[in-house]
């Protein structure tokens, strides 16, 4: 895959109906560019699938797309397959993804194993709801810093260092960053994205339920569209409380899955919400 194929992504991740944008395919292809694949037939491009690695500990497969005129003959398969071998040739010791359900049988017969379960929330809210929420003022995110010491704090929950993946999502979405410190270390953390229907929360990370529902309640105030999206693993006993509390309903079921040695599974027990079924 190439820039110049991120319209027919466009256009495959539309017709699914995925929030993803340009920005999110141009990350794929600026950390992992011969490692992100399409497939076509007679010239156009018919299915994709990306991968990008986090410090040679493990890598993501995500963007498994395929155009609905050609499913169903081997082509999702046939790219998930060549992600694999790049990444096994590589010398990648395991690879993750998160499936939907439809997905998890076919990953399963490739290898891999199921780690834990996540589900997306979803909120939707009325022009009328949103301007009751007396939204903050545009922020320009934590200094250069603070962000480097968020970055390293993700290091030891996400189990790899992917701060050129947040430093990213900051800089383009800077308002959406945030972070409550206890004794000057990192109590709780958020980024979030603008997708293409809805803003994302994620990685949203936090030591307790207090500090959770702080930075919870300041990304909504500050997002300013009317569904918000989040996908959050069910290991936390207080997440699904505050998405309900706060109007969340319950969208769909995922599994995190791994194939190979699972040596570094990061912090779950830290995780309220990971950064998007594509990234981890």
């Amino acid at each position: 895959m190439t820039s110049a194929d991120i319209p027919a992504g466009m256009r495959l991740k539309e017709i699914s109906g995925w929030n993803q944008t340009a920005d999110d395919w141009q990350r794929f292809l600026d950390a992992s560019h011969q490692g992100c694949f399409v497939a076509e037939v007679d010239g156009a491009v018919c299915g994709t699938a990306a991968t990008i690695s986090f410090e040679g500990r493990f890598a993501w497969v995500g963007m498994v797309l395929v155009d609905p005129a050609h499913r169903g003959q081997g082509i999702g398969t046939a790219l998930l397959e060549k992600a694999i071998a790049y990444l096994d040739a590589a010398g990648i010791p395991a690879i993750k993804l998160d499936a939907t359900p439809a997905g998890k049988p076919i990953y399963q017969k490739l290898g891999f194993l199921s780690e834990y379960e996540i589900e997306r929330w979803v909120l939707r809210r009325t022009p009328q709801g949103l301007a009751a929420t007396g939204e903050l003022p545009p922020d320009q995110g934590p200094p250069p810093p603070l962000l480097e010491r968020i970055c390293q704090a993700d290091r030891e929950v996400f189990g790899a260092d992917r701060g050129a993946l947040l430093r990213s999502i900051n800089r383009h979405n800077p308002q959406f960053t945030d972070a409550l410190w206890s004794a000057g270390a990192v109590e709780a953390y958020a980024f979030g994205r603008r997708g293409s229907f809805a803003d994302h929360l994620g990685p949203w990370v936090a030591a307790n339920e207090r500090s959770a529902r702080r930075t919870l309640e300041q990304f909504l105030r500050r997002s300013l569209r009317e569904a918000v999206v989040a996908d959050c693993p069910m290991i936390r006993p207080f997440t699904e409380k505050l998405l309900q509390e706060s109007g969340f309903v319950h969208s769909r079921p995922l599994t995190r899955m791994y194939r190979g040695a699972n040596r570094f599974p990061g912090r779950p027990d830290l995780l309220c919400a990971i950064l998007g079924p594509e990234f981890g």
